[in-house]
């Protein structure tokens, strides 16, 4: 099966190589990325691993980021020794590893799944232990580092809806490859449930929580958004419209709701910040287009350069959204009106803001639950909703701000999942000493 699959990967590479190397060319995008995952990485950049034990920690982009850091926290505290190696696979993520996770003594790319170089990068990082978040499975190097000695364990491990259709498909497949995982700390009974039906065994799934509670709890602090306003000049009294991590389709829905509540509203202020950074220019112009002809970049005030009464602020850099949603006096979340199966509604929740989002939460389902019994998350089907439900707050303050706080209180209330999966990566170490 391992055969077949590699079979099937170098079919894919015949027609995504040419399709990657002419997007870098005409982008730049994947040029910092694409030597390093090919395994050439400078010694300098990836030193001899110094310490013990030797832990390597996966987390594929931001979001996993997010998960991962209060967990790495938690082994450097208690492994205070311990050779901790950070892997990212996306540019981004990179960024906000070395800005969220300083415990890290290296972080570089995760290799390509081709079996040279998964085993030249283990050859040099020499690992005890792999840890991957969130379910990310590659069937190459598992089962190089399982062969290795290497002891694998998930932890934060979620598998959505849309994941779990695609992996049941060849569950004979993923069977063999989770035989291979030593342990697997799960979010959710629902996220153990699907491991456990896609033939890993019941007695090495655990369900831990969702760490990313853990770590979000910890950022929010006054400094943050008082600092972000500053930066924008934005007054205390202010009230400001944050739509995060939108995609194609939603930010026209967006401006157009704005555009009426500017008529019951005219201080209102809108944030938009689009999920991939790289469509900042045509969201920046879909609003000029929709009648906001002095909409700016958030870089272009950031920079230096005061607001001159712009309503319309477009986020185009990276790791700013979660300060803009200490700011928010309400949040629509994205990649819910259309079927994407949403975002982290954690994030703005943690500030203590109501968060509007649409029908599509497949991937964010537990969260949805929590902030909905708590008032503070609202499922809106269209713009209209998502006016009337806006509308409707603005003029209740403190009804919002009363549901705000209980959903924050549910992010606080759900802390500890970090130490409950370190403890689970000690454990798993202990066994491989034993």
């Amino acid at each position: 099966m391992f055969a077949l699959y590699n079979i099937l990967l170098m079919i894919v590479a015949l027609f995504a190589v040419p399709y990657y190397g002419v997007k870098m060319l005409l982008t730049g995008k994947y040029r910092k990325s694409l030597g390093p995952k090919f395994g050439f990485v400078r010694r300098d950049e990836l030193p001899v691993p110094q310490g013990s034990p030797r832990i390597w920690v996966h987390a594929v982009s931001v979001g996993e980021v997010t998960a991962a850091a209060p967990i790495v926290a938690c082994l450097r505290s208690d492994l205070p020794e311990a050779c901790i190696v950070l892997s990212t696979s996306t540019e981004t993520g990179q960024e906000a590893a070395r800005r969220l996770i300083p415990e890290a003594m290296s972080t570089i790319y995760y290799p390509l799944d081709v079996p040279f170089v998964v085993r030249k990068v283990l050859g040099r990082i020499r690992p005890d232990i792999f840890v991957t978040t969130e379910t990310e499975l590659w069937p190459n190097f598992l089962r190089i580092a399982g062969g290795m000695g290497v002891k694998i364990v998930i932890v934060n491990g979620r598998i959505s809806p849309r994941s779990y259709r695609k992996y049941n498909i060849t569950r004979f497949f993923w069977r063999e490859v989770l035989r291979l995982v030593d342990r697997a700390g799960m979010i959710s009974a629902v996220d153990a449930g699907r491991l456990r039906a896609l033939g890993m065994d019941g007695d090495k799934v655990h369900i831990l929580g969702n760490a990313k509670y853990d770590s979000l709890a910890a950022k929010t602090s006054r400094q943050l958004p008082e600092a972000m306003a500053a930066k924008l000049g934005i007054a205390a009294d202010e009230r400001v419209f944050v739509a995060g991590s939108t995609q194609k389709g939603e930010e026209q829905v967006v401006l157009n709701v704005y555009r009426r509540l500017l008529a019951t509203c005219p201080d209102l202020l809108l944030v938009i910040a689009p999920r991939h950074i790289e469509r900042s220019r045509a969201v920046t112009a879909l609003a000029k287009g929709a009648g906001f002809e002095d909409a700016v970049a958030l870089s272009e005030i950031a920079g230096g350069r005061l607001r001159r009464g712009e309503r319309v602020i477009v986020v185009d850099v990276m790791g700013e959204l979660f300060a803009l949603y200490g700011l928010a006096t309400v949040v629509f979340c994205g990649g819910s009106l259309v079927p994407k199966g949403g975002q982290n509604i954690l994030e703005p929740a943690a500030w203590g803001k109501v968060v509007f989002y649409g029908p599509s939460m497949e991937d964010f389902s537990n969260e949805k639950v929590l902030l909905e019994e708590a008032g503070a998350g609202v499922t809106v089907k269209n713009g209209d909703e998502l006016l009337g439900g806006i509308l409707s707050l603005l003029g209740h303050p403190e009804d919002l701000a009363g549901r705000g706080e209980r959903g924050r209180a549910v992010v606080v209330a759900n802390r500890g999942a970090a130490r409950r999966y370190a403890d689970l990566i000690r454990e798993s170490l202990q066994r491989a000493t034993r």
